[in-house]
């Protein structure tokens, strides 16, 4: 008689009950999905609400249901993209990494033949700038050297630069430089860099900063030794840094150099090598 009265088929009054009970049943469930959903932050998938809903409420529902509840309710899942910068500098780098030629031979006898290079980061008052330098692994002389406030590509291209203006080194045709696997020395310019000079590239094992010994013992020194903390400036720290290096290669006498400064242990490998 309520049909006839309200002019619906009794058909399509019995579709609507059903269709309300169905609606009433998926609220509960949305309130419990809802509030989950914004624990997580917008995060969460159908998976990680599932688990959830069995691990916090003891209720195991269909994934089909939270996917059709999250659609109905309009709750958007917030996925994290892709960079495309990562995957690229992961691919290059697999492709740019060469072999530890050196082994951790230490014990050379020819200056400007085997080198090794590193950046460390120093900080002062609030802020950190990078140090990149070049050590010869057979006089310990530190042969070129850049700071920067910024940790780029640029830093340890200009600290090949500095080396390759180094008018104490004859030639560095067939030298060897090793340095780690970091994404500086793995980078495009920088490995062209190194063949331009027709140089040799070795490269630490992953994980294994013993590889670089000599690299992390001259910082290692450098930090006990340098008073920089207290400076105001960039300029500031740069000349506290040159004036170190300077005191390091020629005023700084080392046991195992015969207790020579590394100048006059590279003086004299060459002398004794004619």
């Amino acid at each position: 008689m309520l049909c006839v009265i309200a002019g619906v088929s009794r058909s399509g009054y019995y579709k609507w009950l059903t269709y309300a009970d169905a609606q009433e049943k998926d609220y509960g469930d949305y309130l419990l999905i809802k509030e989950l959903f914004e624990k997580g932050k917008g995060k969460y998938g159908w998976r990680t609400l599932q688990m959830k809903l069995r691990a916090e409420q003891g209720l195991v529902m269909n994934h089909k249901k939270i996917l059709r509840i999250k659609h109905k309710y309009h709750l958007r899942t917030t996925i994290r993209r892709r960079n495309p910068y990562k995957a690229i500098m992961r691919i290059s780098r697999s492709h740019k990494t060469f072999g530890n030629t050196l082994n951790r031979k230490f014990q050379q006898t020819s200056p400007f033949k085997t080198f090794c290079t590193d950046i460390t980061y120093l900080p002062f008052q609030s802020t950190v700038v990078y140090l990149s330098a070049v050590k010869d692994i057979a006089s310990r002389e530190i042969v070129a050297w850049d700071l920067s406030p910024h940790l780029s590509i640029s830093i340890a291209l200009n600290t090949i630069e500095n080396m390759k203006q180094n008018q104490h080194i004859p030639a560095l045709k067939d030298a060897l430089i090793h340095s780690d696997q970091g994404v500086h020395y793995t980078s495009t310019e920088y490995v062209k860099k190194i063949q331009e000079l027709e140089m040799v590239q070795s490269m630490s094992r992953k994980g294994s900063c013993i590889d670089n010994a000599p690299m992390e013992s001259f910082f290692g020194h450098f930090k006990d030794d340098i008073e920089y903390k207290d400076c105001k400036t960039f300029e500031e720290v740069k000349r506290a840094v040159g004036k170190y290096i300077e005191y390091y290669n020629n005023d700084r006498r080392q046991w195992n150099l015969k207790k020579m400064t590394p100048v006059e242990y590279r003086n004299h490998l060459l002398v004794s090598r004619r």
